[in-house]
């Protein structure tokens, strides 16, 4: 995890080296009632809910990167009022 100050926003950056995701599936993130987990308990809003909070209680941009078998990034921008 990175936290940083560009301009007069705070930007967030999460990065691993896990599986990570295929393109379909790094497109379809944020989608309401997207999973992967279907069947084992996942609802598929964890995602839907966070890009809500970051766009619009925080006013700010979410992005998601990933490579298969390289791991996933995400990097949060949120605007800082002076």
């Amino acid at each position: 995890i990175l936290v940083t100050m560009e301009n007069s926003n705070l930007v967030l950056q999460y990065t691993d080296n896990g599986v990570g995701m295929n393109p379909n599936t790094a497109k379809k993130i944020f989608d309401p009632f997207f999973t992967t987990k279907r069947g084992q308990g996942g609802s598929g809003l964890g995602m839907h809910i966070v890009f809500n909070l970051v766009t619009q209680k925080l006013n700010g941009q979410i992005e998601c990167t990933s490579v298969p078998g390289e791991g996933v990034a995400f990097k949060i921008t949120i605007p800082v009022e002076a």
